[in-house]
């Protein structure tokens, strides 16, 4: 399955979706790898603290995205090189931290995906506990544990557990959609006369003139 989902990419599972599931634009990868697929672990932190994702990256497993929600703060950092490294010697899957990251020159270096909103010097405090493996908010996107979470250069997309496998089927029909419309343009077809705009915008025509027309011959 995860293989599936990274052959994918977040676009087409947004797209399979119906265009939603993906986390707002601020969340962005700043490792050297940026391709990620697996189940949430998730976290949710106190404002500015750090303690509970030292016990979360303790319990996450391998092949899971460690989700951490972090309400959002820039200005404290969550996340850094060490833990990147723990996390990566670890085999998880990932890292989305709705907050802030520092230490990036080691973590633009490593092959773990580490997908944040913000980079800042300074850390977090540890004296406040958190909650692990409850739903969290990451990136205006609910995150229940077992969500899948797929992401790439461009995004983080969530993929509720329930609609898991109708998602990746779909997204997957897209993908092989797009490859052929892809060898269709290559080929010198234009992509107005793929897309069938011409026909799109007709239609579009009728539907604002013709009740008009009918109420002017009232």
């Amino acid at each position: 399955m995860k293989n599936r989902f990274l052959k994918c990419g977040a676009g087409p599972v947004s797209d399979a979706l119906e265009k939603g599931g993906a986390m707002d634009h601020e969340i962005r990868p700043w490792s050297a790898e940026a391709h990620m697929a697996g189940p949430a672990y998730t976290v949710q932190v106190h404002t500015a603290d750090i303690l509970m994702v030292s016990k979360a990256l303790a319990e996450c497993p391998a092949g899971h995205v460690l989700v951490i929600d972090g309400h959002g703060e820039r200005n404290t950092a969550l996340w850094g090189g060490l833990t990147t490294l723990s996390a990566y010697r670890k085999r998880l899957a990932g890292v989305v931290v709705d907050g802030a990251i520092r230490d990036l020159a080691d973590i633009r270096r490593s092959r773990l995906p580490v997908f944040a909103r913000a980079v800042v010097a300074n850390a977090g405090g540890a004296e406040y506990a958190g909650k692990l493996q409850v739903p969290v908010t990451c990136g205006g996107v609910v995150v229940h544990p077992g969500d899948w979470v797929i992401g790439d250069d461009d995004g983080v997309v969530v993929v509720p557990a329930a609609r898991v496998e109708e998602a990746l089927e779909k997204a997957e029909r897209i993908v092989d959609a797009e490859k052929k419309i892809a060898k269709a343009i290559r080929d010198g077809v234009d992509v107005a006369t793929l897309l069938r705009i011409d026909e799109k915008l007709a239609k579009k025509a009728q539907e604002v003139f013709v009740p008009q027309l009918q109420v002017e011959k009232r």
